[in-house]
C-alpha cells in the first residue's frame, strides 16, 4: 500500500531553496519517500546534509526501529556495557527511548554476550572494540566514497546522484562482508603465526628454516593526529604515496614486503642496500614538503622466518619497536645491523632503550651516509 503523499513544504523540507535548487530538493525527497524512507528519516539525513545517502542506506540493513533497552532484553546483555561498547565503537549513542537501533545490533550485542562467557574481561573487550572502530570508521569513510567516484558526472541533479549512488551502492557493498572477513581472517592468522615464532625465540627454541635478514620499518610521523584532523580519504592519499615512494627506493636485492596502515616494511638479505634504501625514502618524505607528514625508521639484523612472502622473528619485532621511539626524519639501528656494515655509514650512539615486548635493552644507533650532514 503507497504512502500517503508528504508535504515536504509544509515541514520545512524545502525553507530557504528556491527555482531550480527547490525543484531538485522535492523529486529528491520524493524518491527517498518511494524507496520506503520515513519522514523521521527524512528529517535525520536533511540536518545532517546526507539526504542524497538515504536510498542507499537501505541496501545496508534493516530500518531503525528499535530501543535500547529492547536490544538490551533482545540479547540478554545489560544496557550499560551496550552503552559503553558503542562508545567505544566511536558511535553515537541515542537518547534514551530513541528507536535509532536494528536486528544487526541486536546479533553485535549477542557476539559481546559470548565473548563475554568465554572469558573476555569487560575492559579487555571496550579495547578491542575501541581499536577495531577506528580502524573500521577510516574504511566505511573511504568505501562511501568509492560508489560516488563511480558515479558522479557534471551536471547531475540530487535525485540523479542518490538514484544512482544507491544502485552502486546495491552492487558494489554486498561483496564486502566476504572481503573483510577473509582479511580479517588472513591477519589474524599472521598475527597468530608472529605470536608463536615469538614465543619459541622468547623460550630458546630454534626457529627450522630461519634465515638472516635485515628488516626495517618506516612510518609516516603523527599519522594517528593526523587522522583526527582529515577525511579518511586523504589519509588514504598519504599512505598510497609512502608506498609508491617505498616501491621506488626497493631496488633488488631490497624489498618491499608489505604496508601497514601508516607504515611500510623492507626486507634485504643484504644490510647495506637496505640502509640505503631507508635512509633515501626518509630523505624523500622530507622533499615531499610540507602537505606530507616526516618519516621516522627503524632497522634490524638477525635470524627470522619465511612465510608466505613475509617474515616473523626478532629481527621484524625489534625494528618494529625502534620505529616508534625514533626521531622524525630518522634512521635508528641495532648494534648487529651496525656491526655488519662497518664504516660504510656514519654511526651516532643513540642510547640504550627498553623496548616494549623485548627483555633486554637495546644499545641503538643513529644512521647517517658519508656525506650526509649532522653530528
Amino acid at each position: 500500500m503507497a504512502q500517503p503523499s508528504i508535504d515536504f513544504a509544509g515541514e520545512g523540507l524545502l525553507d530557504g531553496l528556491q527555482g531550480s535548487a527547490r525543484a531538485e530538493r522535492l523529486a529528491l525527497l520524493r524518491h527517498l519517500q518511494d524507496e520506503g524512507v520515513t519522514l523521521e528519516e527524512i528529517r535525520r539525513l536533511s540536518d545532517a546534509g546526507t539526504l542524497i545517502f538515504g536510498a542507499a542506506d537501505r541496501v545496508l540493513g534493516d530500518r531503525e526501529h528499535l530501543t535500547a533497552e529492547e536490544v538490551s532484553r533482545m540479547s540478554g546483555v545489560e544496557l550499560g556495557i551496550l552503552t559503553a561498547a558503542r562508545r567505544a565503537m566511536g558511535l553515537p549513542v541515542p537518547d534514551p527511548g530513541e528507536p535509532a537501533y536494528t536486528h544487526a545490533d541486536v546479533e553485535s550485542a549477542r557476539m559481546i554476550g559470548v565473548a563475554r562467557e568465554a572469558g573476555l574481561a569487560d575492559e579487555d573487550l571496550l579495547d578491542l572494540l575501541r581499536v577495531l572502530g577506528r580502524g573500521l570508521a577510516s574504511a566505511a569513510e573511504s568505501l562511501r566514497a568509492l560508489p560516488m567516484k563511480l558515479i558522479l558526472r557534471p551536471g547531475m541533479s540530487e535525485r540523479q546522484i542518490a538514484g544512482e549512488y544507491g544502485r552502486a551502492v546495491g552492487q558494489l557493498y554486498p561483496l564486502l562482508d566476504p572481503l573483510i572477513s577473509n582479511l580479517l581472517t588472513l591477519h589474524l592468522r599472521q598475527a597468530a603465526e608472529s605470536e608463536v615464532i615469538s614465543e619459541m625465540e622468547r623460550v630458546g627454541g630454534s626457529l627450522p628454516g630461519a634465515r638472516e635478514i635485515a628488516v626495517c620499518f618506516a612510518d609516516l610521523v603523527g599519522f594517528t593526529r593526523i587522522g583526527e584532523e582529515v577525511p579518511a580519504v586523504e589519509l588514504g592519499r598519504l599512505a598510497a604515496r609512502l608506498e609508491v615512494m617505498a616501491g621506488d627506493f626497493a631496488e633488488r636485492p631490497v624489498r618491499l614486503v608489505k604496508t601497514i596502515g601508516d607504515a611500510v616494511m623492507l626486507s634485504s638479505p643484504e644490510p647495506r642496500p637496505l640502509i640505503d634504501s631507508a635512509l633515501a625514502l626518509v630523505a624523500a618524505a622530507d622533499r615531499e614538503g610540507e602537505d606530507f607528514p616526516q618519516l621516522r625508521s627503524g632497522a634490524a639484523l638477525g635470524l627470522a622466518l619465511p612465510r608466505a612472502g613475509d617474515w616473523f622473528g626478532r629481527p621484524v619485532n625489534i625494528a618494529s619497536r625502534i620505529t616508534s621511539v625514533a626521531r622524525p626524519g630518522s634512521l635508528l639501528a641495532e648494534a648487529g645491523l651496525r656491526d655488519a656494515v662497518g664504516e660504510s655509514f656514519r654511526w651516532s650512539f643513540a642510547g640504550e632503550r627498553r623496548l616494549r615486548g623485548i627483555r633486554e635493552p637495546v644499545a641503538l644507533f643513529r644512521v647517517r651516509g658519508l656525506g650526509e650532514a649532522g653530528a
